[in-house]
């Protein structure tokens, strides 16, 4: 799995998922993504470090037979803006990517690419409301009401293949 934070948590996640232990949803911070200086070389580093760490993740769950019992959705709590700052880094912005990945995930884009022309105030315009992923995924996948969890009722995305509740 490797020596990362994120490595280490999602394996223990994984050993819990085979150990059947009921559960259902699970969480894993990584820390390092808010670069406001130096980004490039930092920027890397992180992104190879996250791409390997899920892979050997959804490796596991395979290999054990529990691909199809779990949904894992990426997301950060800020965007960043499109242009550098003086430091060689960016400031926080208002849209940013979220994955969902798995056996169970339809695939696909969701949402308009984002144009580097049409900005507001040097931030891209998000063009898919991350509270529609968290509606479907809670909904679809974990059969809970998203009104309670999230305060609201959003348009469901096709994100899944199929409904209906792993971890």
């Amino acid at each position: 799995y490797g020596k990362s934070r994120l490595a280490r948590g999602l394996r223990v996640i994984a050993e819990a998922i085979d150990a059947e232990l009921g559960l259902r949803v699970a969480h894993v911070r990584i820390k390092g993504f808010d670069t406001h200086a130096s980004q490039l070389p930092e920027h890397e580093t992180l992104l190879e470090e996250t791409a390997n760490a899920i892979h050997l993740f959804y490796r596991d769950l395979q290999m054990h037979g529990h691909d199809q019992e779990v949904v894992i959705v990426t997301w950060s709590e800020f965007g960043r803006r499109v242009t550098a700052n003086a430091s060689g880094g960016t400031d926080h912005g208002s849209a940013g990517p979220m994955f969902v990945i798995g056996t169970p995930v339809a695939g696909g884009l969701y949402g308009q690419r984002c144009s580097l022309r049409d900005l507001d105030r040097n931030n891209l315009k998000f063009t898919t409301d991350f509270r529609q992923v968290y509606a479907t995924v809670l909904e679809d996948w974990l059969g809970a009401p998203s009104d309670v969890v999230i305060g609201g009722r959003f348009e469901r995305l096709p994100l899944l293949k199929t409904a209906g509740g792993g971890a």
